[in-house]
């Protein structure tokens, strides 16, 4: 199970992202992230902005609830959401 940290006014969780992938998709768990695999390319910031629709998306919250605390130039990043508890995330994800 990933690790979803509870802080005030939002969540934060771990994301491991495989740009460049044939569909935008939740494709597992490594340790204790998240795999995504994104179509987008890493270059300009296109797969960030594409992480951020999918949560969006997927989570059923504004896309200004959605921002990356940490990774902008990693696969490896930390996505945080605004107005969820890890509890309605885990819902959400399925998880």
């Amino acid at each position: 199970m990933i690790a979803i940290q509870e802080s005030s006014g939002g969540v934060t969780f771990a994301v491991k992202v495989h740009p460049r992938a044939r569909k935008n998709a939740i494709t597992g768990e490594l340790g204790d992230a998240l795999k995504l695999s994104l179509t987008s390319p890493p270059t300009e910031g296109r797969a960030n902005e594409a992480c951020i629709e999918f949560f969006a998306k997927l989570l059923k919250v504004p896309r200004s609830s959605v921002t990356i605390a940490s990774g902008r130039t990693s696969r490896a990043k930390v996505i945080r959401v605004d107005g969820l508890s890890a509890d309605d995330v885990r819902r959400r994800i399925g998880k």
